[in-house]
């Protein structure tokens, strides 16, 4: 029988180490892990009660959309990438089960890739229990508990990064995504804020993930995807109109194709030509506006996308009802992230005469 009070054991590199040595994982008690001493029954060492959270799995549909085996492989590829060989550091706090807490310090932010986060923590041992939703904004407290992981500690410690890193990057995404989509609302807009190609080379799944989370348009997945004509494809082929022949004889009736276009004529001769979307690029507002009408008016079924220059600051200038698309890069580049920390609860110290 157990007795005595309770204290924090506040645990240096060193002494976990020196610990571990004496201390082995045993068998559990309602429900939590103890570690007994090899040497002497005089304390036993347990992980803190559950605090009772009401938590609630990741819930959101583009979270359906992912393949399991693609959370798998990119889960993998991340922990290969932080920790290609041994992990010294792991010798230190060894296979003691704790509990670390998620802590998100960004108010106001949209949560996004949770399953990625989950997938790098199962593939390291450990369970993950989410208190915020996909989707959800955290806040407006300047630091919300999120999740709690639980896992062995050195499982828990490989995790960490790969997982953090993920989870920021799509959570900034998704964040500001979320804020451009509020804004096309609130100026009346029916049309689809989308993102772009400019990607981080290995993480687009990632990024693209993010933007549906966020509310707006993925725009196309790769160059195999819907064909998109930019001004290199034009010069290189010769025109607009040979340059969609040539790409309809290859995609056929199953992909649309778009052109870039830098005038209200080359607008026009693109769909001309049999051009499903006309972007029109780096155009000002206003000229925007005129060219968009007049290509509207010879070709209604033609959709219009405008790109080039439009910003968080400047989206409203933008709206415009003979507008269908606005594709912005400033969706992933130059996103902030959002600040989140896994923090390892201190383990409880009880003191104790074995009878």
């Amino acid at each position: 029988m157990d007795t005595g009070s309770n204290s924090i054991s506040h645990f240096s590199c060193g002494s976990v180490c020196s610990a571990l040595q004496l201390y082995s994982l045993g068998p559990t008690e309602n429900g939590e892990p103890l570690i007994f001493p090899l040497l002497s029954g005089a304390t036993r060492y347990k992980l803190p009660p559950s605090p009772g959270y009401r938590m609630s799995p990741p819930s959101h549909k583009a979270a359906h959309s992912i393949p399991p085996h693609t959370l798998t492989r990119l889960a993998r590829e991340w922990l290969a990438e932080d920790t290609p060989n041994f992990d010294p550091a792991g010798v230190c706090v060894g296979s003691l089960e704790v509990e670390a807490r998620l802590l998100c310090k960004t108010p106001h932010s949209v949560l996004a890739g949770s399953p990625f986060f989950t997938a790098v923590f199962t593939e390291v041992g450990c369970t993950v229990d989410w208190i915020s939703q996909e989707g959800a904004e955290i806040g407006p407290d300047a630091i919300t508990l999120t999740a709690v992981v639980r896992g062995p500690a050195r499982c828990l410690l490989l995790g960490e990064r790969p997982a953090l890193n993920c989870l920021a990057r799509a959570s900034g995404i998704a964040t500001r995504c979320s804020q451009l989509q509020a804004m096309a609302t609130v100026g009346g807009w029916h049309g689809e804020v989308a993102g772009t190609r400019k990607t981080t080379p290995g993480f687009r799944l990632v990024e693209k993930y993010a933007m549906l989370v966020g509310g707006v348009s993925m725009h196309r997945q790769d160059l195999s995807g819907m064909v998109m004509l930019k001004d290199n494809h034009v010069w290189a082929s010769g025109s607009i109109t040979q340059a969609v022949k040539a790409a309809r004889s290859v995609c056929g009736f199953s992909s649309k194709i778009e052109v870039e276009c830098h005038s209200a004529e080359e607008g026009r001769e693109a769909a001309a030509a049999g051009a499903d979307i006309v972007m029109l690029d780096n155009f000002q507002p206003q000229e925007l506006h005129v060219a968009a009408n007049a290509l509207k008016e010879e070709f209604p079924t033609l959709l219009i996308e405008a790109s080039g220059g439009v910003t968080l600051e400047n989206l409203s200038m933008y709206l415009s009802p003979h507008v269908d698309i606005i594709s912005l890069g400033c969706i992933t580049q130059g996103c902030p992230v959002v600040d989140f920390s896994l923090k390892v609860q201190k383990p409880v110290v009880y003191s104790s005469l074995e009878e």
